[in-house]
């Protein structure tokens, strides 16, 4: 049985954590069992209330006294973390659980240590979004594989499974957006099998709660860059 711990970071979401939750306790795949582990990251809304009433969806809930980000958030997820595998969650509902089939079967079929996934690559379905978003995306996709010589298409892609003995979370040196660049760029350059799959996308407007914004592609593009020449010294 291979065990994948589900980090869910979350903040201020309400309107759809219970749904994120019920929807990856519906997911079931022979051989696979899941580790649910949900980190509030202190959230001034009904988030922390609305999980603590429903301790059937998770394994773990982590609660956060103050808002560090959600790479805070996530560090605190992956050290808690057991399974054999990691897969990131957003609570927000941009990614879909219903795609874990499409992530889990390079693992499940060819024993993949590190899954991506890709919403340019035929997914079902891709909600429109905004344009700077995805220049600054090819950007950063364009970096970080001249840099690495790999192929990815979609770099910053919410969904990344990967191999737990990969990544020792304590040596995370960032908490930011960066944060997904460098946990990339580690468990790539020490996994022998790296694959890349389609999900479907809905992401949320900026008045619907999106957060990330387009200033924030040159902290990532820098710890892409850091990461490598850092690889390199050792």
């Amino acid at each position: 049985m291979i065990i994948v711990s589900i980090i869910v970071p979350a903040y201020n979401e309400q309107n759809t954590i219970l749904r994120v939750l019920e929807k990856i306790s519906a997911q079931s795949f022979d051989g696979i069992s899941f580790e649910v582990i949900v980190v509030d990251d202190g959230s001034t809304d009904e988030t922390q209330k609305l999980v603590a009433s429903r301790p059937d969806l998770y394994r773990r809930f982590i609660v956060r006294a103050k808002n560090g980000g959600k790479g805070a958030a996530l560090k605190d997820g992956l050290n808690a973390a057991t399974g054999d595998y990691v897969l990131i969650q957003d609570a927000d509902l941009e990614y879909d659980p219903a795609d874990y089939n499409r992530l889990f079967k390079p693992i499940v079929l060819h024993e993949a240590d590190v899954v991506m996934g890709s919403r340019f690559v035929a997914p079902e379905m891709t909600r429109v979004f905004y344009f700077t978003h995805k220049i600054g995306n090819l950007l950063i996709t364009l970096m970080f594989n001249l840099l690495n010589n790999t192929t990815f298409t979609d770099l910053y892609c919410g969904y990344l499974v990967y191999r737990r003995t990969l990544l020792d979370p304590n040596s995370l040196r960032t908490r930011g957006w960066q944060q997904h660049a460098e946990m990339i760029s580690r468990v790539v350059r020490a996994a022998p099998a790296t694959y890349e799959v389609p999900v479907s996308y809905h992401g949320r407007t900026y008045g619907e709660g999106k957060k990330i914004r387009a200033h924030h592609m040159f902290s990532i593009i820098a710890t892409i860059i850091s990461e490598r020449f850092r690889s390199h010294r050792r």
